[in-house]
């Protein structure tokens, strides 16, 4: 591995971690979202905590902090010879989110940072995937139903329009948000998912 490559990595993963929602919800509620709801940094938590408008605004920098590192990599790997450090830099990143060294390793559940891997990946799976969570959420008020599927939803469509080699930083980015929703799983099957 080249020093440059270490770094891209190492960068994909800091640019994940930033902890947004702890952030806007510090700004505009003076609350540590940690310690309301479900205690995650992640945007469904930063509603309870601070409103939508809020939750809004941690969605889209959660994703922007997943689109553009991958974004960089897609622009620079390939002509470096580092075809695998494209999805290695969407997973990274995802992996930043929800296990940030700057908050104990303790984290969101990655949906939004994997939703801007997605977009810089394979931004059809991307848009299907949050059509599935829009049309999921709507309908049974459940985000971790709709996350579940949306990332369920994206990782087929991937499979049909996204290059090869993105379809290992699909699968490494579906794989960390599925384990990241374990409990949420575990309450769905009990029916006890609020």
């Amino acid at each position: 591995m080249t020093p440059l490559l270490g770094l891209a990595l190492v960068g994909s993963y800091l640019s994940g971690s930033i902890p947004f929602g702890l952030i806007v919800v510090r700004l505009l509620a003076n609350k540590d979202v940690r310690e309301i709801g479900s205690g995650n940094i992640g945007a469904t938590n930063v509603a309870r905590a601070a409103g939508r408008p809020a939750a809004i605004g941690t969605l889209v920098l959660d994703a922007v902090k997943g689109l553009a590192p991958t974004l960089l990599a897609l622009r620079f790997a390939p002509e470096l010879g580092w075809e695998l450090a494209v999805p290695l830099c969407g997973a990274l990143a995802v992996v930043g989110h929800c296990f940030p060294v700057w908050l104990g390793f303790r984290g969101g559940k990655g949906v939004a940072t994997g939703l801007g891997v997605a977009l810089a990946l394979a931004p059809w799976a991307a848009l299907a995937g949050a059509a599935t969570w829009l049309v999921l959420y709507k309908l049974l008020r459940i985000s971790s139903v709709g996350s579940l599927a949306g990332v369920a939803v994206a990782l087929v469509v991937a499979g049909f329009t996204a290059p090869r080699s993105s379809l290992l930083g699909f699968a490494a980015v579906a794989l960390v948000i599925v384990v990241r929703h374990k409990s949420n799983l575990e309450r769905l099957l009990q029916r006890q998912e609020k």
